[in-house]
């Protein structure tokens, strides 16, 4: 590991050296660079305009904690302040690793507590009328049905490309396609294209504007759809729906929970989520069963 030495120790001469060494050298996601950048850019801007510190030297452990402390006074989530917490550990450990500092001060602090929320899932009743909303616009249907029938993220929606997709010919009944994604890591997965999803994707790219883009969803003026649009999208029309605190991640629960509800197995799902472990997709087991409650009760005979 390259060293910086002690006179280049500032704060953002050691956050420059961070970014272009240290993340580079352990190979991290692009969404994890992105992250850990603002999360620690953020932290560095409160040592030097809330404290004075101007070098990594002058940094000291109850710093760490006033910051932390200060995070939680301003009522931010706990997993907010863990995400941040994981992103000074990293920076701490290439100053230490760097030969920068002799101790990590960081290490040993405990770690957030994460608050258990329970995942939003449309019933059956909303995500009809989610899709009705959006039936005469193939893109936009194209992208709630997408959703709905993989559980993909929205960062691999919006990267996929076309070469990404693989669909049976147009009008083949009940035939399977599949799309390939960069999921969490970097980690590349194929997720089989039900035929809801086939008929949706294929009839929207039979509208797609000719352009030398690859990627599958574009803009109207031909441009790659950016999560953030996409995130517009479908809050437009879940606002049309009448359907309330629920976002693009919500589609994605509700895939995995009605696949439970519907006795799919569990490690069919696992694998279309990219999970690495089967103990998170379990969760969707509880919901599935107080989703059953919930319809059983409302439609009594």
């Amino acid at each position: 590991m390259p060293s910086i030495t002690a006179t280049r120790a500032g704060l953002w001469d050691s956050y420059r050296d961070y970014q272009q060494t240290y993340m580079a050298v352990r190979n991290f996601a692009e969404a994890t660079r992105r992250g850990y950048a603002s999360d620690l850019r953020l932290f560095l801007e409160h040592l030097a305009n809330a404290v004075g510190v101007t070098t990594v030297h002058e940094i000291e452990r109850t710093h760490l904690l006033d910051y932390f402390a200060e995070l939680d006074r301003r009522g931010r989530a706990g997993a907010t302040r863990a995400r941040k917490m994981a992103a000074v550990k990293s920076f701490f450990g290439y100053l230490q690793d760097s030969d920068v500092i002799e101790r990590n001060l960081i290490k040993g602090m405990p770690r957030p507590r994460q608050e258990v929320k329970e995942p939003r899932v449309l019933t059956e009743e909303e995500h009809i009328r989610l899709r009705r909303m959006c039936e005469h616009n193939p893109r936009d249907r194209a992208l709630i049905e997408l959703f709905l029938q993989t559980g993909l993220r929205l960062s691999e929606v919006a990267t996929l490309t076309l070469s990404d997709l693989k669909l049976p010919p147009q009008g083949t009944a009940g035939a399977i396609g599949a799309v390939t994604v960069n999921g969490k890591g970097r980690k590349r997965r194929t997720v089989s294209l039900n035929w809801k999803a086939c008929q949706a994707v294929s009839a929207y790219l039979a509208h797609r504007q000719s352009t030398r883009e690859s990627a599958v969803f574009l803009s109207r003026a031909g441009k790659s759809l950016t999560p953030r649009a996409i995130q517009r999208i479908v809050k437009r029309y879940m606002e049309r729906a009448g359907i309330s605190r629920a976002s693009v991640h919500t589609l994605r629960h509700t895939f995995a929970t009605h696949m439970v509800r519907k006795g799919t197995n569990l490690r069919v799902i696992q694998e279309a989520l990219g999970h690495t472990s089967l103990q998170t997709t379990s969760l969707y087991v509880s919901l599935a069963r107080d989703l059953m409650d919930q319809q059983l009760q409302a439609n009594a005979l």
